[in-house]
């Protein structure tokens, strides 16, 4: 997710952070954190794994596509795409983002809140794939697929980047470091009716080298740290840039989780 190289940035706390602050936000692209920040990837490599669900599938549902960058590399990594591949957004600079993006390849962007019906048909689709849903949607998921049909999906997992949000909001309570658990995720799609067929979760070393890349990375990834401001959280990211500047990285932790489970055939 986030680029592989890192360099030292003699830098002052007030550029970093204003330039952390002015970068666009819309879309999944992290290439800007690129000599800024480190992601280890999950062992699974899920872009490409979707590339090989892809070339078995007929009618394709990418759900939360973000800027569409990953379905993009996925049907490009793919040696026969799907007949039908269509993708939902909710975000509407995500939803211009993925539709530029994503309509020469021939897929159809549809704005659709996170927290509304999949609007579409049931059992439409053989195949629903999904990169990082805020929320996993299980009984939309099982309506939207087709009888032996399979969603294939990367989820977050619990207490992800939690050392950045623990920094910023103070311990946080056990509810919301288990959220993500794979056992609820295990058990949300039982109960919608799939069948769990495989379950994986990785913990991931994350390093932050300046203050300007947590200050995007927040402002990206909003849930992190809910009203996330620069103004808000000044004597915070100061007390950070300086930590930095003296012990090196900042050292967080995400969560991936690999979710594939099938609705039985009718």
């Amino acid at each position: 997710m986030i680029g592989l190289m890192a360099r030292k940035h003699p830098r002052t706390f007030e550029e970093l952070v204003a330039e952390g602050a002015s970068v666009p936000t819309e879309g999944w692209d992290f290439s800007w954190f690129e000599g800024r920040a480190t992601e280890a990837r999950p062992s699974w490599g899920y872009a490409r794994s979707m590339a090989g669900r892809l070339e078995s599938a007929t009618a394709v549902l990418d759900v939360q596509t973000g800027g569409g960058e990953v379905l993009d590399f996925a049907l490009g990594a793919a040696s026969r795409p799907p007949r039908l591949v269509v993708a939902t957004e909710g975000w509407p600079p995500n939803v211009a983002k993925a539709t530029a993006r994503l309509r020469p390849r021939g897929v159809a962007v549809v704005a659709s809140p996170e927290d509304a019906p999949l609007p579409f048909a049931d059992g439409a689709f053989d195949l629903v794939v999904s990169r990082h849903p805020v929320v996993p949607r299980w009984t939309e998921i099982d309506r939207v697929l087709a009888p032996g049909g399979t969603y294939f999906a990367q989820h977050v997992g619990p207490s992800s980047v939690f050392e950045l949000v623990e920094y910023f909001l103070g311990p946080q309570p056990e509810e919301n470091r288990n959220a993500r658990h794979p056992d609820r995720e295990r058990a949300g799609a039982e109960a919608a009716g799939l069948e769990v067929v495989d379950l994986r979760a990785e913990r991931l070393r994350m390093e932050f080298h300046d203050v300007g890349a947590v200050v995007h990375f927040l402002r990206k990834v909003v849930w992190m740290v809910p009203g996330f401001t620069v103004e808000a959280y000044e004597p915070r990211l100061r007390a950070l840039h300086e930590r930095i500047e003296a012990e090196g990285p900042f050292v967080a932790h995400s969560a991936r989780q690999l979710v594939e489970a099938r609705k039985p055939q009718a």
